[in-house]
């Protein structure tokens, strides 16, 4: 092929892979040597993706539309780029939407890896037609009709994924399962365009939504691929013969991380969204929580990209976070000793992991500590292990009517982890350290949160705090209370 861009032009050349996208990856980039010189080209499962992208071009009088839910770390994102690189190359003044279920994953992931293909091309005359920036993808000579954009879903904003009148639409999803129905049904109408092209990648973490239609009641509109991580090249092999150890090979946690399959549950997300933006800002007066005990949790980080984190509630009541990023150990206790003496709790309880040196140190000081094993067996065998626990307690809380400073970290922390069901069927928690794969945080703020539910607490002062909570219930005025919390 490479004798053939010496005798034809390259967008000659290009031209011959209209309907033929698996061939145009061959050709475009330099398998076996350089960067992939341990790459001989896509994985079967590509491959099948790719050409079935190029049986769709042979009939345009209809729309193509994929749907593949896979494991985790099949080399989705790498089938993106490719197929985009393969459409803006191919077709004349394109129109291609790519998007993923957070401004994140698209920004860092799928268009990073947008950039890194774009950077492998093979040969340089086919580089330079195009330019690469962090939201658009686009022929140098004609950036405004001829190109792809990254545009980052909103409800609010669903017209960006309307239906034009382009000849050439291709709108790409990734993480599908967690792309709001409204995007979804506002897309369909891209598809009534002759030959629009439409695949949505995603782990199925969800068992409701549009995206698990696809393999349902809408399956008749839809190519479907569910791939097994176990049988694609790319995958961490050893990461997932520990998952399996740990949840068990027939978990919903296994099911969708590994065999992208859909969960059992209706969803992954261990906590509702809703339940927690219920919480949040939400005020109580004073003498409606103070006859219950006081109790500080403490997630101690150290350093890295985690944070240490200290939570105060008494009762429905979480206060307002302490965070800190880059604290030493004897800095932190510092900082702990202080709240301690000015929140006065009735128990403070903190991480026995990373925390093991301050919980020493306060305790040399003369601080009642309860150190939590966040690994250890729980009380009931309805969780899996201590944090699968506490987490739990947490979402009782909510449910309660838990109230919560308004603070997007907790927010985003709280509805962040997923969970599954283990070998025994106890409920067990996503880890910190898949969640960061997923790209998210690790839930610093969420843990210091479910630390306050360790164990059970009693007042250790009864009789004052019951006189106190009395005496604050003489003058309650809830007129004057609303006015100063600016309800």
């Amino acid at each position: 092929m490479g004798q053939a861009v010496k005798d034809i032009s390259l967008s000659q050349a290009l031209a011959e892979f209209f309907s033929d996208p698996l061939g145009f990856v061959h050709f475009s980039f330099p398998w076996g040597s350089g960067q992939l010189k341990n790459e001989l080209g896509p994985d079967e499962w590509q491959a099948d993706i790719l050409k079935a992208l190029g049986d769709g071009s042979l009939t345009p009088q209809k729309a193509v539309q994929i749907a593949v839910a896979s494991g985790h770390g099949i080399g989705k994102t790498a089938l993106i780029a490719w197929i985009i690189l393969w459409f803006i190359s191919t077709r004349v003044n394109p129109q291609i939407v790519a998007t993923a279920n957070t401004k994140t994953q698209l920004e860092t992931k799928t268009w990073r890896e947008l950039a890194k293909w774009h950077g492998l091309l093979k040969y340089k005359q086919h580089h330079d037609l195009l330019e690469w920036t962090a939201t658009k993808f686009y022929m140098i000579d004609y950036p405004a009709t001829w190109c792809a954009n990254a545009i980052p879903w909103s409800k609010e904003k669903s017209e960006a994924f309307a239906g034009t009148h382009e000849e050439n639409v291709l709108v790409l999803f990734d993480e599908a399962s967690l792309i709001d129905d409204i995007i979804w049904e506002v897309t369909e109408g891209a598809m009534t365009t002759p030959g629009a092209m439409w695949v949505a990648f995603g782990n199925p973490t969800r068992n409701t939504g549009r995206f698990r239609e696809c393999f349902g009641k809408f399956k008749h509109r839809w190519l479907t691929r569910q791939i097994d991580s176990r049988t694609a090249k790319k995958t961490n092999k050893e990461q997932i013969r520990q998952w399996i150890e740990d949840y068990g090979e027939d978990s919903d946690f296994v099911r969708v991380r590994v065999k992208g399959q859909f969960p059992r549950a209706s969803s992954m997300q261990f906590i509702p969204t809703d339940l927690v933006e219920d919480a949040l800002g939400k005020v109580y007066h004073p003498s409606e929580y103070m006859y219950a005990p006081k109790i500080m949790g403490v997630d101690v980080a150290r350093f890295g990209d985690d944070q240490s984190v200290i939570c105060k509630r008494q009762g429905l009541v979480c206060f307002e976070f302490m965070k800190f990023r880059e604290l030493d150990n004897m800095t932190l206790v510092g900082v702990v000793a202080q709240q301690i003496q000015e929140f006065k709790p009735d128990a403070v309880f903190i991480d026995q992991g990373a925390g093991t040196g301050v919980i020493d140190r306060l305790r040399q000081l003369g601080y009642e500590i309860q150190e939590v094993p966040f690994g250890s067996k729980p009380s009931t065998r309805k969780y899996f292990n201590k944090r699968a626990e506490m987490w739990g307690k947490v979402k009782d809380w909510l449910k309660q009517g838990g109230a919560l400073p308004a603070d997007d970290e907790i927010r985003n922390d709280l509805i962040g982890p997923e969970y599954g069901f283990s070998a025994s069927d106890s409920i067990q928690l996503e880890k910190k350290e898949d969640m960061k794969k997923r790209g998210l945080s690790s839930p610093d703020c969420g843990d210091a949160l479910a630390l306050t539910f360790a164990h059970p607490v009693h007042v250790s002062r009864f009789e004052d705090r019951h006189i106190e909570a009395k005496a604050q219930q003489q003058t309650y005025d809830p007129f004057t209370y609303m006015t100063e919390a600016g309800l």
